[in-house]
């Protein structure tokens, strides 16, 4: 089966948590649109809006900035959105991003003569956290919160920005290579060379059976991107810090 190229100098960006506290996205996203930072490809691995949620229009105006931003560029280079926990239900705000929910990914990409596969990470992770996805994009229980948050003049959305506000998203997680081990066995990764993953935010990778496991570092951390390096003698990955350049 053939897949959509993954390009040599494609940008890749997890868990951003773009919020209006916490706006390092949205100035790399203008770098990208002034053409200092160059890119024939943006792929966003989830999580890289804090609250975003398609059916919730007070979260489309929380992220005006970003979304209008992401629109324009999607004009001239090519963007995979991979919905995470964090945003979710995006097809119509985004016409020309190739939205890619949940439940499609893994992406398959192809790259040289190797297949990547691209997943926002938060699959496998127990019947709990199933049940818990599901009700959260469930257009009716969206609805009814929707209606109920409009009654109450935004009180569910204030909560939910009051709880993302205390959030920790840069902290090890112990035994993670364990974590990953027993994950990888149900996924469908026939055929894959690499799997990249965001989500968990541990910056690692390691080398599964002849699969290379690669975990992104959060750039809601210390801004951190990703870059897609034609080189076999190099790592697949080039780690970049974003520098907002002075007005």
């Amino acid at each position: 089966m053939s897949h959509n190229p993954l390009y040599s100098g494609a940008i890749l960006i997890a868990d951003a948590h773009c919020a209006p506290w916490r706006t390092g996205f949205i100035d790399f996203l203008h770098s990208i649109e002034a053409g200092t930072i160059k890119t024939p490809q943006l792929i966003l691995m989830g999580d890289v809006l804090d609250m975003l949620y398609g059916p919730i229009p007070a979260t489309h105006r929380y992220n005006r900035q970003s979304i209008e931003l992401l629109n324009r560029l999607s004009a001239k280079i090519e963007i995979f959105y991979l919905e995470g926990n964090h945003d979710f239900l995006l097809d119509a705000l985004f016409p020309n991003i190739q939205v890619v929910p949940r439940g499609a990914q893994p992406l398959k990409l192809s790259f040289e003569g190797k297949t990547v596969a691209l997943a926002h990470g938060d699959t496998l992770m127990g019947l709990g956290y199933e049940m818990y996805t599901a009700l959260i994009r469930n257009k009716m229980i969206l609805a009814f919160l929707r209606g109920i948050d409009t009654i109450g003049g935004g009180f569910i959305v204030r909560w939910l920005e009051r709880m993302m506000k205390r959030k920790n998203h840069c902290h090890p997680i112990a035994a993670f290579r364990e974590l990953i081990d027993g994950r990888i066995a149900s996924m469908r990764l026939e055929g894959c060379d690499v799997l990249i993953e965001g989500h968990f935010h541990q910056n690692q990778s390691f080398d599964i059976d002849g699969l290379t496991y690669i975990n992104l570092g959060a750039f809601a951390c210390n801004e951190r991107y990703f870059t897609v390096q034609s080189n076999p003698k190099q790592p697949l990955l080039h780690e970049a810090v974003f520098r907002k350049e002075p007005l």
